[in-house]
């Protein structure tokens, strides 16, 4: 049996920027305000926090000094994904330096490769870490998805923890915590699916949504752990149109907007990523409005 690296919700954390680099002091009070509201792991650096745009020196700084900041409140994912196998090993290897508690890896993006390549990609970095390995899949982003027969391959190796799952694929999800059993472990990748994916065995999730409201998202897992499904949909349900409003445009272009809609102040996201269209920012201000997050 592999223990989760965690359950409940994890938060893929925006990465505040200003003047053009990483805003620090602000990314300290995100973190601090994430661990108040019942987080129990910070994601950094992952798509929500704009890694692609980070050069590999600012994403290490950044995971080292979110490892700091947390200092062992919670767990810290750091991401090190890249469709570079070697730039992979090399953030993964960085991430376990600063003390992260695991890596987040996304499928190899752009170039692909063959359920084979994925097999030779993942034990090729959990080789050469000491640190449990969560996959990341989410084909909207990578044009390519795991088999469940990937997953059950992998999971043999004691490095491998289980996945993050945003492919909306509940026959793969359902067939992998099926095949894999106890030795792989699932968590949801996609706030609307959270208690349909934890009713049949997920951890939990990792989060965009929890960025403005860690308190709800940590409250709907924990019904789910519990077992208590009719108190987490009802979380869900309430959420659910802003969700959608979420990802009205790419992420995290909208979730920057609501955060600075509530005053948070997080900065804007790094070209090519860019401002809403004013039609689209009226459309979730309304929606965070009738959630009670704007007056």
């Amino acid at each position: 049996m592999k223990p989760p690296v965690f359950e409940g919700s994890s938060t893929a954390i925006v990465t505040p920027f200003r003047d053009g680099k990483v805003d620090y002091k602000k990314l300290a009070e995100l973190i601090d305000f994430q661990i108040a509201g019942g987080t129990v792991a910070i994601t950094i650096c992952g798509t929500t926090g704009e890694s692609s745009t980070q050069s590999l020196e600012e994403h290490t700084a950044t995971v080292d000094f979110c490892v700091k900041h947390v200092n062992s409140r919670v767990k810290v994912i750091a991401n090190a994904g890249s469709n570079d196998t070697q730039a992979a090993l090399f953030l993964s290897q960085e991430a376990e330096k600063s003390g992260a508690d695991a890596l987040l890896l996304v499928t190899p993006y752009y170039n692909k490769t063959t359920q084979g390549g994925l097999i030779k990609h993942y034990t090729f970095i959990a080789d050469r870490v000491n640190i449990p390995i969560i996959f990341y899949n989410v084909p909207s982003r990578t044009g390519m998805s795991f088999t469940a027969e990937t997953y059950k391959e992998l999971s043999k190796h004691p490095n491998v923890n289980g996945v993050k799952e945003a492919s909306g694929d509940f026959k793969l999800i359902a067939t992998t915590l099926a095949s894999c059993g106890d030795e792989f472990n699932v968590w949801s990748g996609n706030d609307e699916d959270v208690v349909s994916m934890m009713s049949i065995g997920a951890k939990g999730v990792i989060s965009v949504l929890s960025n403005i409201v860690p308190k709800a998202v940590a409250e709907m897992t924990e019904f789910c752990l519990s077992g208590d499904f009719k108190s987490a949909s009802a979380i869900q349900l309430k959420y659910l149109d802003l969700i959608g409003k979420l990802f009205i445009e790419v992420s995290p272009m909208p979730i920057k907007t609501a955060m600075n809609m509530m005053g948070m102040d997080v900065g804007e996201p790094r070209m090519p990523l860019c401002d809403m269209t004013p039609e689209n920012k009226e459309k979730l201000r309304k929606s965070l409005t009738d959630v009670g997050l704007l007056k």
